[in-house]
């Protein structure tokens, strides 16, 4: 059965053993489960069809299902993120997604919460203990159908203006399973295609096309509608499973699945990507201080 999704752990879980060139390991740490793949060879690239590089990937409980502590686990993602970032230098924060879709709106959200300092220079710093703030821009580029641009020329541009160290790219996801939608975090160094998480992907974001090292960090929102009905018609005949396609896919329209409580999952999920940014960013700040700094 075919499926789509952007988590490196889904496709391993589909392998019974590892090809050759790939590497995965698992750690748990209290509630969290940390999974680490490592795509090494071109050979193992192929095979696990996605481009090498490593991929982390945190599953926490439900977003959903606490009410006032997101950033209870902020700290575990901020360690797995500051492992992929250079050791100096300034870095670029990029939203991808759309903010007037709530699915696809977690990258936006992200960004407006990420501790902008680029601008925090010289004796006002200084005399406001702010010198040794890590320089951090943010931007939200928007998606092309709002402002004619694509976010890889768009963010290309900034890059060559403020030649940062590295950009992290947060995004919307796509997964295979409902259950791993809102308790589910990626954080890779392979690239990311703005749009995948909801089927719209544009050209990619990596090394190769900015020049710079990209972090992509992503939380899965939707699941695509044929991968749910191939799941549903696991073991059964390819007949049942194009029924159900079809029945999904109307006039060939892709349909995407999300939860109910999408709104509070993003806005959640956004909240605690942001915090663990900030955290992985600024090492010299508290989570009490980030919050300060932000209000």
């Amino acid at each position: 059965m075919e499926f789509r999704t952007d988590l490196a752990l889904e496709l391993r879980e589909e392998m019974q053993q590892l090809p050759c060139g790939v590497s995965s390991e698992k750690e748990e740490r209290g509630e969290a489960k940390i999974t680490r793949i490592k795509i090494f060879t071109e050979a193992g690239a192929r095979v696990f069809q996605r481009p090498m590089g490593s991929y982390v990937t945190v599953e926490l409980p439900p977003f959903s299902d606490y009410v006032d502590d997101e950033n209870r686990f902020a700290p575990l993602i901020a360690e797995e993120l500051r492992a992929f970032l250079p050791q100096e230098g300034a870095v670029l924060v990029a939203g991808l997604g759309n903010e007037d879709i709530t699915p696809d709106a977690i990258g936006p959200l992200t960004a407006g919460r990420v501790l902008a300092t680029r601008h925090l220079q010289g004796e006002f710093a200084r005399v406001c203990g702010l010198d040794s703030l890590r320089s951090v821009a943010a931007v939200i580029p928007g998606v092309l159908g709002q402002t004619g641009i694509d976010a890889v020329e768009l963010l290309k541009s900034v890059v060559q203006s403020l030649r940062p160290a590295c950009l992290i790219a947060v995004d919307a996801f796509a997964a295979r399973s409902l259950s791993r939608l809102g308790n589910t975090v990626q954080i890779s160094d392979a690239g990311i295609s703005p749009g995948s998480g909801v089927a719209n992907a544009r050209p990619e974001l990596s090394c190769e096309t900015m020049g710079i090292p990209v972090i992509s960090v992503g939380v899965p929102t939707v699941v695509d509608g044929a991968t749910l009905a191939a799941g549903l018609a696991a073991g059964q005949e390819d007949e049942r499973f194009e029924n159900l396609r079809t029945m999904l896919e109307p006039r060939g329209a892709k349909m995407m699945v999300t939860p109910r409580e999408i709104d509070l999952l993003v806005q959640r999920a956004a909240k605690m990507v942001a915090m663990a940014v900030n955290c992985a960013l600024q090492q010299d700040l508290s989570a009490e201080e980030i919050v300060m700094l932000q209000s």
